[in-house]
């Protein structure tokens, strides 16, 4: 199952988050210091927590402070409904519909999601969703254990009350018996909602796991202590990564406090710190010298408190550049954090626990290509459970994955004045165009490599979806100035950024920066038209600084291969690809109503498949260019002054 949204309404500093979309796989909430990116993330946690006494919300120091006496007052005497604070919707999965399907038939349950809404209280929620009751009774009739007379009466039944009077009224079988006592169980209020919910949805529901600073381990501790501590569930934060620490390691701690074999306990433990160090060092590139050590004896008067009586165990680190052994607690907080959320989570995967991962400014005390570590660790390691995060460091940022990026930001903490509700307190955004300069700082950094080695930047910056742009722009503008005719300013540096998505983001961040002057020339399709649009009417960019192919060819959607004509640019791919196509492309073959060449040409190679390889929109590009001197004299008139055109408009928008 998989969590699919959620909304944080009237909780600490949010008044509403607005809808907050979730990745599959990660998510990443990116926001300057006191935004509330930890309370977006622990008003999730409270809704389902590991630790089934956190579920709570306690209006007295959760409700927003400056509101909390007259939210009580307005709900006591009714005049408003109580807050839904968290909303969570989540996805069912194919084998959540199984669980369904095998009580009450495929079309009992109208899917594909559900919506838990969590209120001020312990454990305080409610459940919704959308049955079929017909379809589940029918599901229930269709029993072959059933004799006939008795399914037609159950499938004449047009509710849940006359569906249990005919089982009431029939012969006592086995089958019957079953089929009454499920009845009498599911059916709440003439449905079976709540039954579907309760009983075979809601358990199938990822428990969060909250994971910060405060969980870290200290790498020792008395174990008698500790068994006491988890036999009466009150263990310590610091506990839980000990834990999956020693379970990590193959030991038992229980074992441990009664093992009386010296030989066996050092093979154990030799075996432990084995174990431990081939797994820390393979995401550890900051120190490749290192090993895990464990040392388990009895304690001694000056041992540190509470752990003077009984068998305490030590956790330890080896380094065999410096020939030295520290204790694990006085290593630095970046890898002590890194080793106990590895050791926790470790412990989490050996048991199969259905988890969703929350982690809150992870590795915050890493250096920056040790942040670059954990992310790898975070893609390769836990990609079997979703991931949700905070941060503020650039380096904890997958500049090749924006889609994944969530910016929190609360604009009250930066206005003299108190602000509307509507726009005051933590918000949370997928659109950076309403982004403030802080929030976008941490994707600036991010990004400051990625543009580096990917792009070049001036003064001028043209922005562009890919890389077969640049090479038809800067061929044609060459061959037309060698007319005499007005090609593309050599002012004007072109920048692609690797397809439509990218470009509100790399946009905002030029945009943003003092001297640049950005200019777009884009594809354009209708799903585009209303990202196109925000650019200028987020006031990001005036409007004749945002420019179309298709303010150039005169269509409703283009590409940048739409400028050439039709005939053209297919002799351009049959060329390139003559040896791969199953048959030479022509006009006559492509689907005149399909108003863009490149979907035209999809279209036609979905139907007639290359002999190898794949299609993509730089060969073609790039045998253009290569093959300029011939090609040219083929190249219309149109489509010269097509280009000519939208180079005069470019020009006159160069930043003298």
């Amino acid at each position: 199952m998989m969590l699919k949204e959620y909304r944080v309404r009237e909780f600490r500093s949010i008044w509403d988050t607005g809808p907050i979309k979730v990745d599959d796989q990660t998510t990443c909430f990116v926001g300057k210091n006191e935004a509330g990116k930890t309370t977006v993330l622990t008003a999730l946690y409270r809704t389902n927590p590991i630790r089934p006494s956190e579920a709570v919300f306690d209006e007295t120091y959760d409700y927003p402070k400056r509101e909390v006496e007259d939210y009580r007052y307005s709900v006591e005497s009714r005049e408003r409904e109580k807050a839904v604070v968290v909303s969570c919707t989540y996805e069912l999965e194919q084998d959540d519909f199984d669980a369904i399907s095998n009580v009450f038939g495929p079309k009992a349950f109208i899917g594909p999601t559900f919506t838990r809404d969590c209120y001020y209280g312990k454990n305080n929620s409610m459940g919704y969703l959308t049955c079929d009751d017909a379809a589940a009774r029918k599901h229930l009739a269709d029993n072959a254990a059933l004799n006939d007379d008795l399914k037609t009466k159950l499938l004449e039944a047009t509710d849940w009350r006359a569906f249990a009077a005919a089982l009431n009224g029939a012969e006592v079988t086995e089958a019957v018996t079953a089929l009454k006592a499920l009845v009498t169980k599911a059916v709440k209020s003439d449905t079976v909602r709540s039954y579907i919910y309760h009983d075979l949805i809601w358990p199938r529901v990822p428990k969060f796991l909250y994971f910060d600073e405060y969980y870290q381990m200290e790498g020792q501790a008395n174990l008698n202590a500790l068994i006491s501590r988890e036999d009466n569930d009150q263990l310590l934060n610091s506990d839980y990564p000990l834990i999956g620490l020693i379970n990590l390691a193959r030991l038992d701690h229980r074992k441990l406090v009664a093992t009386n074999n010296t030989v066996e306990l050092k093979n154990k433990l030799q075996g432990a710190g084995n174990h431990l160090t081939q797994r820390i060092i393979k995401y550890w590139s900051q120190n490749r010298h290192i090993q895990m050590r464990f040392d388990v004896r009895d304690a001694k008067a000056g041992d540190p408190a509470g752990m003077q009586q009984g068998v305490n165990v030590w956790g330890e680190v080896y380094d065999s550049v410096h020939w030295a052994t520290t204790p694990l607690s006085h290593r630095s907080r970046g890898f002590v954090w890194f080793f106990s959320f590895l050791a926790w989570y470790e412990d989490v995967k050996r048991k199969k626990q259905n988890v969703i991962l929350l982690l809150d400014e992870p590795g915050l005390s890493l250096h920056g290509r040790a942040q670059a570590d954990l992310l790898r660790y975070f893609d390769s390691e836990l990609s079997g459970h979703q991931l949700l995060y905070t941060t503020h460091s650039p380096f904890m940022i997958d500049p090749t994955k924006f889609e994944r990026v969530r910016i929190v930001q609360d604009l009250g903490i930066d206005a003299p004045d108190a602000l509307p509700k509507a726009e005051d307190g933590t918000k949370v955004l997928a659109n950076v165009f309403d982004a403030t300069d802080d929030s976008l700082f941490p994707l600036q950094g991010a990004l400051g490599y990625e543009i580096q080695q990917t792009l070049f930047i001036g003064p001028n910056a043209l922005i562009v979806e890919g890389v077969a742009d640049m090479l038809y722009l800067r061929a044609v503008a060459a061959q037309l100035a060698r007319e005499g005719r007005e090609g593309l300013s050599e002012d004007w540096v072109i920048t692609p950024v690797g397809g439509s998505g990218k470009v509100p983001t790399f946009v905002a961040l030029l945009g943003s920066q003092k001297g640049i002057n950005v200019a777009t020339l884009l594809d354009i399709q209708n799903s585009d038209k209303q990202l196109i649009e925000d650019l200028y009417k987020k006031n990001l960019l005036t409007k004749k600084q945002v420019s179309t192919y298709a303010d150039f060819t005169g269509t409703a959607e283009a590409d940048v291969e739409d400028m050439f004509e039709r005939s053209f640019y297919i002799e351009l791919v049959n060329n390139e690809y003559g040896k791969q196509l199953a048959s030479k492309i022509t006009p006559v073959n492509l689907n005149q109503n399909v108003p863009r060449t490149l979907r035209a040409i999809d279209a036609w190679l979905a139907d007639n498949p290359m002999k190898s390889g794949s299609f993509g929109h730089y060969r073609p590009a790039r045998y253009f260019t290569e093959q300029l001197g011939t090609l040219w004299p083929k190249v219309s008139d149109e489509t010269r002054n097509r280009f000519e055109a939208a180079f005069k408009h470019l020009n006159g928008l160069l930043r003298k």
